[in-house]
Formats: structure tokens, C-alpha cells, sequence
């Protein structure tokens, strides 16, 4: 199975950062003429957070689950030296080379479940895929979720997989506890999880996995102190198929917790 086919654009306007974000993302225009969400490989947590944000969002499209488009982003040494932000610019000049982005949805809401209302499936299965892949980041204080078009749009994994922060047998640490679910802002509506887990599981075999972290290109994989990119993908896919395999584990977890 191909893996999934990422489009590469080149960042030509730098338009404005957005700070509320912890790693100062930006909605910057590419030579395509659209508006992206840019995320820097200089910022926080670095390359790892991309890594993570392409695997959880690919994952959250092949269950079905709408996700702005993600592209690889080319920033150019340029940027940063008109920049005035002192701040901004060491951002800039610290991710030249490949960044990643998201499609711009202009008009978003951020999601509110005391205003909106959403079905338990979908609920399901938004809890289900942050449990997989440990999202702590999909909390009542920070939903990342938008309302675009009268629909539910996930966006920012790059919280998820926590694991490799520490790298250190990735199939040992997928069978441990994430007990951050009781914090997952949709788990009092993800009363479906039992009836799902099936479904799920038959849609992420290994073959999907495999395709889906096989689209992390090999230069956000030089972190390894001497692990090749190879081995650091047969790290990430062990984790999730691992998790995967002990689903009902987690689904109890949440279904405990909730």
C-alpha cells in the first residue's frame, strides 16, 4: 500500500503568527495561492511534533474523520532576515528547509460542546483515535477542533505519541496506561467505544499503518542518535500496531474513566 501522497508547496508571504499556539505557528500563503496553518520544525518540540502530526492526522483520515489538508512546506533562508520580531526571526531562521502545513480553513469556530452538539459515534470515534496514538491535548481547555461548514474538523496531533520523547522500546511503551483520557473533552459523549472497536481495528491494519508512517519523510527522522530512519519507522509502526492489538485495553481505560 502507497503511502499517502502529500503535496510539497513553497511558503512565498509570511502573513501572521498565531499566538495562542505554545510553538507560534503562523498562516503564511504558499506558491499554490492558498492560506496555510505553518508549523516549524525550529519551534518546541520541534521535528518530533511534526512527525507526530502527520501519523495522528493520516490515521484520523483513514477512519473516516475530517482533517484539513497537510502539506510539506518549503521555507526559504529569506524570511528571516526581514522579519522585526526578534523572536519570530530565530523561529524563522531556526526551520529552513521543510515545514509542515495545514490548509487554511478560513471562518473556523472552535468547537464548544455546550453549543454544539455532536453524535456519539463520531464522539467514539474521536476518543478511540486519541487513545491510540496517547493525544493529551484534546481537552475542554484547548478542543483542537473546529466547526467549518456545519462540521467537525480535528486539527493538531503534534501532542500525540508522546513516547519518543524518550525513545525506548516503542512496543513496550504502547501497552502502558494512558490515564490522560479522563481528560478528553468528548469522553462524556464517546458512549459508542465497545460497539466501534471492531470496525476500527479491521480499518488500521498493518499494511495502513505501514503506508501511513512511511509518508514521514527521512529528513524529520535524523534525531536518532545513530538509529537510521528505518529503524525509528519500525519504532513508530511497532507502537501503534502494538496499541492497536490491545485496543479493548484502552477502550476500557475510557469507558472506566468516563
Amino acid at each position: 500500500m502507497p503511502a499517502p501522497a502529500i503535496r510539497t508547496v513553497t511558503v512565498t508571504r509570511y502573513v501572521t503568527p498565531l499566538r495562542e499556539g505554545g510553538s507560534l505557528p503562523a498562516i503564511a500563503e504558499a506558491d499554490d495561492g492558498f492560506l496555510y496553518v505553518l508549523k516549524f520544525r525550529g519551534a518546541g518540540q520541534g521535528i518530533k511534533a511534526l512527525i507526530a502530526e502527520i501519523i495522528g492526522a493520516e490515521l484520523a483520515r483513514k477512519l473516516g474523520l475530517k482533517i484539513p489538508e497537510i502539506v510539506f512546506a518549503n521555507l526559504d533562508a529569506a524570511f528571516g532576515r526581514t522579519e522585526p520580531d526578534e523572536e519570530i526571526q530565530d523561529l524563522l531562521k531556526a526551520s529552513v528547509g521543510t515545514n509542515l502545513a495545514l490548509h487554511y480553513l478560513s471562518g473556523t469556530i472552535s468547537f464548544d460542546p455546550v453549543v454544539t452538539k455532536i453524535d456519539a459515534v463520531l464522539a467514539s470515534k474521536i476518543v478511540w483515535l486519541d487513545a491510540l496514538i496517547m493525544n493529551v491535548d484534546r481537552t475542554a481547555r484547548n478542543t483542537n477542533m473546529l466547526m467549518w461548514q456545519k462540521e467537525l474538523w480535528l486539527i493538531d496531533h503534534g501532542a500525540a505519541l508522546y513516547f519518543h520523547h524518550s525513545w525506548a522500546d516503542p512496543a513496550a511503551q504502547a501497552q502502558k496506561p494512558f490515564v490522560q483520557i479522563k481528560d478528553h473533552v468528548l469522553l462524556p459523549y464517546a458512549t459508542q467505544l465497545a460497539e466501534i472497536n471492531e470496525s476500527l481495528k479491521t480499518i488500521l491494519t498493518e499494511a495502513v499503518v505501514s503506508a501511513v508512517v512511511d509518508a514521514v519523510p527521512d529528513d524529520f527522522l535524523q534525531w536518532g542518535d545513530g538509529v537510521g530512519a528505518d529503524q525509528l519507522r519500525r519504532g513508530y509502526k511497532d507502537f501503534i500496531n502494538t496499541r492497536i492489538k490491545n485496543a479493548d485495553q484502552f477502550v476500557k481505560e475510557a469507558n472506566d474513566a468516563r
